[in-house]
């Protein structure tokens, strides 16, 4: 199986975590700009600020060439992770498409991130961006 089908289906399954059973338009951008402060976070310190950065840019710009509705959010981010911008973009769209936004651009992402470093850096950094944490499970009572 290959890297780029295993980290799409991370993503989506990701995504449809956080989303939830009720997905509106507010909880699809939640969950898009959460994983990308997520990646943000097990990135920076990795390749930087500005890497990060850039892979974002570039995500962007491929994902809107395949989305030519959402063409203008490469325009309205600045050179840093801009993610206030993204969601005023997310918020405008319908919930299929910002779905469907959020799921080509994360994926865009760890694609590029997996040309730049390998697949074996990519996943285990980004092990804890795809799997569910423990708090995202529903707590279990324990018998005495």
């Amino acid at each position: 199986m290959s890297r780029e089908s295993e980290g799409g289906r991370q993503i989506v399954a990701s995504l449809a975590r956080r989303v939830g059973d009720i997905a509106d338009l507010a909880k699809i951008a939640h969950a898009i700009i959460s994983t990308l402060q997520d990646m943000d976070a097990a990135l920076t310190p990795i390749i930087g600020q500005q890497g990060v950065a850039a892979l974002y840019r570039r995500s962007l710009q491929l994902c809107s060439s395949v989305h030519p509705r959402l063409a203008g959010t490469y325009d309205r981010v600045q050179a840093e992770l801009d993610l206030t911008a993204l969601k005023s973009v997310l918020v405008e769209q319908s919930e299929a498409d910002a779905l469907f936004f959020g799921e080509v651009m994360l994926t865009s992402f760890d694609e590029l991130l997996t040309t730049l470093i390998g697949p074996s850096l990519t996943a285990r950094l980004l092990r804890d961006v795809w799997e569910p944490s423990l708090s995202d499970t529903p707590s279990q009572e324990n018998s005495p």
